[in-house]
């Protein structure tokens, strides 16, 4: 769509003075050849009227000494065909700096966008996994912040996705991060392709924001013990996960595809989980009479317990989790009832 935008603008403002210009020396090298008769050639006229329209001034290749009438032919000639130059140069500068301007100027507004984001996530990394992680984050409804520092990566993914929060930097590096908003992001994906990255960026998350949570991809077993004493809060390795899944599909292959179709499903149903904020008066779960409809709930995390299937007398209180099902809609609507900051 931004290429289609873009090609319309440059044919509605450079075709026109291209043609003009192009009539102009049409038009000039006819009428050089009728004033410099049959001894002029089509290359010397046209030749004529270049230098006329250029204001080079080497000379007259068709003598018009004796042609008053052929040098008022050479100026009207050089009046229009000058202008005609002067307003496709002007043109094309006033494009170039509109461009830029219109770079510098987005560039501002998404930096004050992200600059306002609170308990966001900051993406280091849009390959193929980064991707599917930005993809989990819009269906269900968390702001994010991506970093990468491969400029056809990012060109690909902003194609398709062209109103992301963005930075094309070096996600490894502290001033990437500060410019993502790391004081006030609620946690960072670290999942380059490289593990010795994606330890830096974790190292580096923690440093600047012991609060934020950090989840890292990890290929390489040795690099696993390293990103979990640098600070990583989760690690994911792709090749366990692929051998669980795998394993999964063949002993419960029913869980795996109701998993699966909650994952794929419009209406964007979730396993979520929602924190009791602190200050918040403890109740049993019948007693705070919740929309029961607008969620499932599947436990509850009180420090390192967990009850299943709580029943409606049990007690919830400060620093309680609760593990629901629910639709993004859903896990809003409880926390406003709960009081619980969004995560």
């Amino acid at each position: 769509m931004d290429a289609e935008i873009t090609a319309q603008r440059v044919f509605h403002r450079f075709v026109p003075p291209a043609l003009a210009l192009a009539a102009v020396s049409l038009v000039g090298t006819v009428g050089y050849k009728i004033i410099g008769g049959p001894q002029a050639s089509w290359l010397d006229c046209l030749y004529m009227t270049f230098i006329t329209v250029a204001t080079i001034g080497y000379g007259e290749i068709i003598d018009l000494s004796h042609s008053p009438g052929g040098r008022v032919f050479t100026m009207v000639i050089g009046l229009v065909g000058i202008g005609v130059a002067t307003y496709m140069i002007s043109t094309l500068t006033a494009f170039i700096l509109e461009g830029d301007m219109n770079q510098a100027i987005r560039r501002r507004r998404m930096q004050k966008q992200i600059q306002a984001l609170r308990k966001h996530y900051i993406i280091c990394g849009i390959g193929r996994v980064g991707t599917n992680v930005a993809h989990e984050l819009d269906v269900t409804g968390r702001p994010y912040v991506v970093i990468e520092s491969g400029k056809e990566a990012m060109e690909l993914y902003l194609e398709r996705h062209p109103d992301t929060l963005c930075t094309h930097a070096d996600s490894s590096e502290d001033n990437a991060l500060i410019e993502a908003g790391i004081e006030h992001a609620a946690g960072v994906f670290a999942v380059t392709g490289d593990d010795s990255k994606n330890l830096v960026i974790t190292l580096s998350a923690k440093l600047l924001n012991p609060e934020a949570r950090v989840v890292a991809r990890c290929h390489e077993v040795n690099y696993i013990d390293k990103i979990r004493k640098v600070g990583a809060d989760a690690i994911v390795s792709p090749d366990f996960t692929g051998g669980m899944r795998i394993v999964s599909s063949m002993v419960r292959p029913q869980v795996v595809s109701f998993l699966d179709e909650m994952l794929r499903a419009d209406n964007a149903l979730r396993v979520e989980e929602v924190h009791i904020p602190e200050g918040f008066g403890a109740n049993t779960i019948g007693g705070l009479k919740l929309n029961r409809r607008a969620f499932v709930l599947l436990a509850v995390r009180a420090q390192d317990q967990w009850e299943f299937n709580p029943a409606d007398d049990y007690f919830i209180g400060p620093g309680n989790t609760l593990v629901v099902m629910t639709t993004p809609e859903g896990r809003k609507s409880l926390e406003r009832s709960l009081g619980a900051k969004a995560t």
